[in-house]
């Protein structure tokens, strides 16, 4: 969106306009757009109307109803962290005793208006003026939030009173393109860290795909998952890693109890700076099989989650445990706990070979097939058209290597689609 449009939409009649729409349906999109051309809305702001109900409706994943007030650009939308995991952003710098946070890269704001709606005192820049627009809509509702039109770099931190510094940094080109290089990232991952020595509590959002070599060695760096995907990673510096540098992974769920009400668990990893690495056994199919988390297996920590299983992986260099008994209920979630892995009964385990799949699947009239796949070229949709699926029945098979063989492991989820555990049935079936 460009100043033009922002300036149009933000007009009282635009603005009456973009909250009067209805909820955003992309079917009906296209005649919602020629009926208010009809109506002799001007063509730009209708355009931008309609293209914020449907950022808007996106956005409703990581703001719930919060979205259905502020206004977003599409890379911001993409970058915006999660009100959940903001949260946890917040609470690390109440923690620390910040009392005011610098957001150097706050994009449409969604770290500062969790961090003002806590209680702390934000100055929030950004270097796009748009972008610094839209920000100071969203945070209109907060008077502890102030919102520069900045390069955050520039700010003189002491002198504004700042004693926590947050920034997220983009992570994209202009033209959509991803960034994997830190030195890459506007602004650079290095010229933000070394902010550390002005105001120690620093933290810093990353791309989940950073790599662990370069990684400062001072820092907490954590790997987080919303509902089994991997949202972030951040690099946290001072007060704000109390436990100390080294990896760790939040593993974030959401639970619904009786009642209805919708709550957050959560369940942490951790690898402390110059702790010995664990080295997991490795050996045989069990009768079940756990997929660490996504957060879990970023953060380098499969050998800390074998060990909370009691199991030992299948290779030492693929995320799969095995166990010969089902994992702790303690370590695959509870009502108050995340889950550190997805754990599915094992069925029946042979070496790959189309031919055998094909016949297996064939013989118990399988239609409809989950493919999971680790440490395999195997392409999962090649797969599944050579295997010329027929029948009413489902079935998930895992791809995986097993001391040096390609192997076919058939398993059942663990957890059904109506929440129940299959382990609760009173007679399991033999593995076959």
């Amino acid at each position: 969106m460009d100043a033009s449009a922002l300036t149009k939409l933000l007009s009282p009649t635009g603005w009456a306009l973009l909250n009067a729409l209805p909820p955003y349906d992309e079917r009906q999109a296209m005649v919602l757009a020629t009926g208010l051309r009809a109506k002799g809305v001007d063509p730009e702001l209708a355009a931008a109307a309609l293209t914020q109900s449907r950022l808007r409706a996106k956005a409703h994943l990581k703001f719930d109803t919060f979205a259905d007030g502020m206004l977003f650009t599409q890379d911001g939308l993409e970058q915006a962290t999660r009100l959940v995991v903001a949260a946890r952003h917040a609470q690390r710098y109440h923690a620390a005793g910040v009392t005011k946070v610098a957001d150097l890269t706050c994009g449409i704001g969604a770290d500062s208006m969790t961090f003002a709606g806590t209680g702390l005192r934000v100055l929030a820049t950004d270097i796009d003026e748009v972008t610094a627009s839209i920000a100071t809509v969203n945070l209109r509702h907060f008077p502890e939030a102030e919102v520069r039109h900045a390069d955050g770099l520039s700010i003189d931190l002491a002198a504004e009173g700042v004693d926590g510094v947050f920034a997220d940094p983009a992570r994209r080109t202009r033209s959509g393109t991803r960034i994997f290089d830190p030195r890459s990232y506007a602004p650079p991952l290095d010229d933000v860290w070394a902010l550390r020595s002005v105001v120690p509590a620093v933290g810093i959002k990353v791309g989940p795909g950073i790599p662990h070599a370069g990684l400062p060695t001072d820092a907490e760096t954590q790997w987080v998952s919303v509902d089994g995907d991997v949202v972030e990673a951040a690099l946290w510096f001072g007060p704000l890693a109390p436990e100390g540098p080294g990896r760790t992974a939040l593993v974030l769920r959401t639970v619904t109890d009786d009642d209805g009400t919708r709550r957050t668990v959560s369940r942490t990893l951790r690898h402390s700076q110059g702790d010995d690495e664990l080295v997991p056994d490795v050996g045989a199919v069990g009768h079940y099989l756990y997929e660490p988390d996504g957060a879990i297996i970023r953060a380098g920590l499969v050998a800390q989650a074998a060990a909370e299983l009691s199991g030992r992986l299948l290779d030492r260099t693929i995320a799969y445990v095995t166990t010969d008994s089902p994992a702790p209920r303690s370590a695959v979630g509870s009502a108050d706990s995340a889950d550190l892995a997805t754990g599915y009964r094992v069925l029946d385990v042979m070496p790959f070979s189309l031919k055998k799949i094909k016949a297996y699947l064939r013989e118990r009239g399988v239609g409809r097939l989950t493919i999971k796949k680790r440490g395999t070229a195997v392409v999962p949709e090649q797969l599944r058209k050579q295997l010329d699926l027929r029948g009413t029945a489902e079935a998930t098979v895992v791809l995986t290597r097993i001391a040096g063989s390609q192997q076919v492991l058939v398993v059942e989820p663990l957890i059904r689609p109506d929440g129940t555990n299959i382990l609760d049935s009173p007679t399991p079936p033999e593995r076959g």
